[in-house]
């Protein structure tokens, strides 16, 4: 009888079976050590991620913020000379309230703007009141000083609404602007009934109002003007 250990050859396929095991659970450690473990770090998990990813992103400047508040002035008809105060809360609105002068009176006003790109083409809604002034002066400028007072013109106001569509040039520390467009006034005549006796004193036919008629027109209206945005 033989006796003693037997050894019998490895063949080619079981050290093949041998080295993809081998290969698989190397590459399974690998899978298994997430990032941060084999360095004691804690686990990286999606909050952490959008944290780390909002960092990489630039934060906007403030000084690539558009100035928010300005000031306004304009010339036009029938607005007169105006000046205003501006919020703009974003870059397509613009919002105004003022006063104005038309050589007659003072006036309050206030209106809205929208310009969809910032700057270009834009619509502009306003409205406001001319206060009863006497218009005599300035009749008496243009017409010469023969020109004797009239009882209708000592008190001359108006409401009035714009609606307006227009060109803004420039959008960041000032504007320059043109628009154009309708008006609606609304007015009373004073003193008609004294007027009217005045002009007939030398006729027998007499007409009276029992009281002040008022007019009401539209018109074509237009201004220019100028916005400074100063904060």
């Amino acid at each position: 009888m033989r006796t003693g250990l037997q050894t019998s050859k490895v063949g080619p396929k079981v050290k093949l079976t041998v080295g993809l095991a081998l290969a698989l659970v190397l590459r399974t450690g690998q899978a298994l050590a997430a990032p941060g473990v084999s360095d004691g770090s804690p686990l990286a998990t999606p909050d952490t991620q959008l944290a780390a990813t909002a960092k990489t992103q630039p934060t906007p400047s403030s000084k690539d913020a558009l100035p928010l508040f300005g000031a306004m002035f304009a010339a036009g008809v029938p607005d007169g000379a105006t000046a205003s105060l501006i919020c703009r809360p974003w870059s397509f609105v613009r919002a105004e309230v003022g006063g104005g002068y038309n050589l007659i009176s003072k006036s309050v006003r206030g209106g809205v703007s929208l310009i969809p790109f910032g700057a270009g083409p834009s619509a502009t809604l306003e409205g406001g009141r001319y206060f009863e002034g006497d218009a005599n002066g300035i009749a008496r400028t243009l017409a010469g000083n023969g020109f004797g007072d009239n009882a209708v013109l000592q008190r001359v106001g108006y409401d009035f609404a714009n609606a307006h569509l227009g060109l803004d040039f420039g959008m960041r520390r000032v504007t320059f602007f043109i628009h154009g467009g309708m008006s609606y006034i609304k007015a009373s005549v004073h003193n008609i009934n004294q007027q009217i006796s005045a002009d007939a004193s030398t006729s027998q036919t007499t007409v009276t109002f029992n009281q002040d008629p008022q007019i009401r027109i539209w018109t074509p209206s237009a201004k220019f003007g100028f916005v400074f945005y100063i904060w």
